[in-house]
């Protein structure tokens, strides 16, 4: 057990974060900018570090700055919340080297899910059932011969990011033409990764995605599901669980789904394997993970 734990994020996760470790009995050091100096987790953790000015590139996103307050504090993990460094593979691997525990995913489980392609393919392997797609594309004339085995409309789709960002709806092959080129520049310049793929769109779907955890030594559990459907522009707008309206067959087969793919690499830390539901056939597709504690994970803190 950790005896002082620092937090690399600011705001509710880190007021979240520090209630828990309180509660634990383990100390607490938070971060600040300069900016936010007088914010609640620099005020109520049980020490505080200045990173630098207010701009994140730095201060949150310092590594430096972040590894020498672990130093300073003697802090022997780090909980990196979400956003900022909490799938940054060489963030962790620094604290690794630093002897410092990282509270989160390990460095492979960030790089196998970080590319959704990647993702893809360990769902397939793991039996988790997964929307008409593609592997990668290298041109525009791939993706359209792609397509018409896919069948439109598809979603053509950044491997790398997420957040709603590097994605585009084409009902059909002059829009899948106008959006390439479009979608790819919008990857490189969010997330240095041009390279894009193809998935099935379906219209009517509801977005569910099961909260898991997992020991790193093969026991994963799920914690139950969140409802994610009602969103505006890819970005989630509210959030429900138990998800409404699923039958106990289908909720169990979403768990064991998630459960599976967490347990065949080890999965270690808090994840969330995000699906499409499809109410029309009843069926889900595997749609990706994220590796880390998500926005969201409230809603489940609080069921």
């Amino acid at each position: 057990m950790f005896t002082k734990v620092l937090i690399a994020n600011r705001g509710e996760i880190a007021v979240r974060v520090i209630r828990t470790l309180k509660r634990m009995g383990i100390a607490s050091v938070a971060v600040y900018s300069d900016a936010d100096r007088f914010s609640m987790p620099a005020l109520t953790a049980d020490e505080a570090v200045r990173l630098g000015p207010a701009p994140a590139a730095e201060s949150y996103l310092n590594v430096d700055a972040v590894i020498a307050a672990c130093k300073v504090t003697g802090a022997q993990a780090v909980h990196p919340g979400y956003g900022f460094l909490s799938e940054n593979i060489g963030f962790a691997e620094r604290l690794a080297a630093e002897g410092i525990a990282f509270i989160g995913p390990r460095p492979e489980h960030l790089s196998a899910f970080g590319l959704k392609h990647t993702a893809r393919e360990l769902a397939k392997a793991s039996g988790v059932p997964l929307l008409p797609g593609t592997d990668l594309l290298q041109s525009v004339e791939d993706a359209l011969s792609a397509a018409e085995i896919v069948g439109y409309p598809v979603m053509l789709k950044s491997t790398a990011g997420g957040g709603g960002i590097g994605m585009q709806l084409c009902a059909d092959a002059s829009g899948l033409k106008a959006s390439f080129e479009s979608v790819q520049r919008t990857a490189r310049a969010s997330f240095g990764d041009a390279r894009v793929y193809i998935e099935r769109f379906v219209a009517e779907a509801r977005h569910v995605e099961v909260q898991i955890f997992g020991d790193g030594k093969g026991g994963v559990i799920a914690l139950g599901e969140r409802d994610c459907s009602l969103q505006r522009r890819n970005q989630k707008v509210v959030e429900e669980t138990p998800a409404p309206g699923l039958s106990a067959e289908i909720r169990a087969r979403l768990h064991k789904a998630a459960v599976d793919l967490g347990s065949s690499v080890s999965y270690e830390s808090a994840g969330t394997v995000e699906f499409i539901y499809d109410p029309q056939r009843e069926e889900f597709y595997f749609l990706e993970v994220n590796t880390r504690l998500q926005v969201e994970h409230p809603v489940t803190e609080a069921v």
